[in-house]
């Protein structure tokens, strides 16, 4: 990174629902005097989302820049020492970005959690990337931050302690919040490429899709993304959205550490639905909805139907949604000395959009101000292995919760 840069960060896609939060954020948590401009196709509605900002925000720079302008794109990247993007579906509108910035050596985060997206990133921007000293960062906010951040620091208590390596992780999390119209577009995507082709689909399906190296990974078996409801520590849990994803991510982590974390590491995540009667119903409901909405998204005719009645891109949760949100992660940890760890992360907010505009706020500062206290690495990172610690206690500093003990 050259350090004489015009921006130290431009988050591009400024004028989407959750750019916005996530330019509010900033403007009221930046370290006074950080560089930090605005990006995004339209100079008229970047003009109006800075005009709607709090101090310093209303003096931001603007750049415009499109996706399918490939020179404006290498000029957005050569200006900045990291550029956030929020700018989706990604597999339709990231790859230019990414290549971008790993060309120009330019630090790079984003929200995705879409896996063909993000295994093709890696194949084909990990090693410029590495090559021109960039850190590009997937999957920096609700996916998958909690989930990366967690089993990261249940891995550092248990070396400090001596107990061997994890070797049974579960989460289990519980939150309120609203669907926006551009995480149900993403999940339109990947219901389209995985019926269109079956690389995909098998991708999707493959629980190391993600990893460095895939004929490196065990034959671990690891735990169905896609659970029958089912009762842990007396609660009834069911599938978790985001489980397929946030897992990959999880797994990457590890083989990118050198398997730091316990080559027979199981990792799986679930959705809490409460105990008792009331959750047994709940998980019941849980599991049956998401399996109908998914099964909805691929079938012609009732994807019609969804289409007109689910959020369209760019709305979201009203802003009373997004305050009276909150998320909570529990997780269990067995390691193969047989101990017995506990992680709890939460924090306030909307976690799709409240709690992730300061989940991808503060990775873009952790990036662009933090790079003396970061590990050693480049190319195509995940949160825990290009930011690590110092995210964690940044978010820590924005009120979110990592705790770490032993059981």
């Amino acid at each position: 990174m050259s350090g004489d840069r015009e921006h130290e960060l431009v988050l591009f896609g400024a004028t989407s629902f959750v750019g916005e939060l996530t330019a509010a954020y900033l403007a009221r948590h930046a370290p006074a005097g950080t560089r930090i401009a605005l990006g995004g196709r339209s100079r008229e509605r970047l003009e109006k989302v800075r005009d709607r900002l709090p101090a310093p925000g209303g003096d931001w720079p603007l750049v415009v820049a499109d996706t399918g302008d490939q020179d404006a794109l290498a000029r957005m990247a050569a200006s900045a020492d990291v550029v956030a993007t929020t700018v989706g579906p990604y597999a339709k509108f990231g790859l230019p970005v990414v290549e971008a910035c790993a060309t120009a050596g330019t630090h790079y985060a984003d929200l995705t959690g879409e896996v063909q997206f993000a295994r093709e990133a890696i194949d084909r921007c990990d090693e410029p990337a590495r090559a021109n000293g960039a850190r590009l960062v997937h999957s920096c906010g609700y996916d998958s931050i909690p989930s990366d951040l967690a089993v990261l620091l249940l891995h550092s208590r248990v070396q400090a302690d001596g107990e061997g390596e994890l070797a049974d992780v579960t989460t289990v999390a519980r939150i309120r919040g609203g669907v926006s119209g551009g995480t149900i577009d993403s999940m339109r995507g990947l219901a389209d490429a995985s019926r269109a082709d079956r690389s995909v689909y098998k991708l999707m399906r493959d629980p190391y899709g993600l990893s460095p190296e895939r004929d490196a990974e065990p034959d671990t078996r690891q735990p169905s993304d896609v659970p029958r409801p089912h009762q842990v520590e007396g609660r009834w849990v069911a599938p978790f959205v985001m489980a397929s994803y946030n897992t990959r991510i999880v797994r990457r982590s590890n083989a990118i550490a050198g398997y730091a974390y316990g080559k027979g590491l199981r990792y799986g995540e679930v959705m809490g639905a409460g105990s008792g009667p009331v959750g047994a119903v709940t998980a019941a409901g849980i599991t049956a909805g998401l399996g109908a909405m998914l099964a909805g998204l691929s079938t012609p005719g009732v994807r019609q139907v969804l289409d007109r009645v689910l959020p369209k891109p760019g709305e979201g949760p009203s802003e009373k949604a997004r305050e009276q949100g909150w998320f909570r992660h529990d997780v269990d940890a067995t390691t193969t000395t047989g101990a017995r760890y506990t992680a709890r992360v939460s924090g306030s907010g909307d976690p799709g959009y409240a709690a992730t505009a300061v989940m991808l706020g503060e990775s873009a500062l952790c990036l662009a101000l933090d790079g003396d206290r970061l590990p050693e690495r480049t190319g195509s990172l995940t949160p825990a292995t290009a930011m690590g610690p110092a995210l964690v206690e940044r978010l820590r500093t924005a009120g979110h919760v990592y705790d770490v003990a032993k059981a």
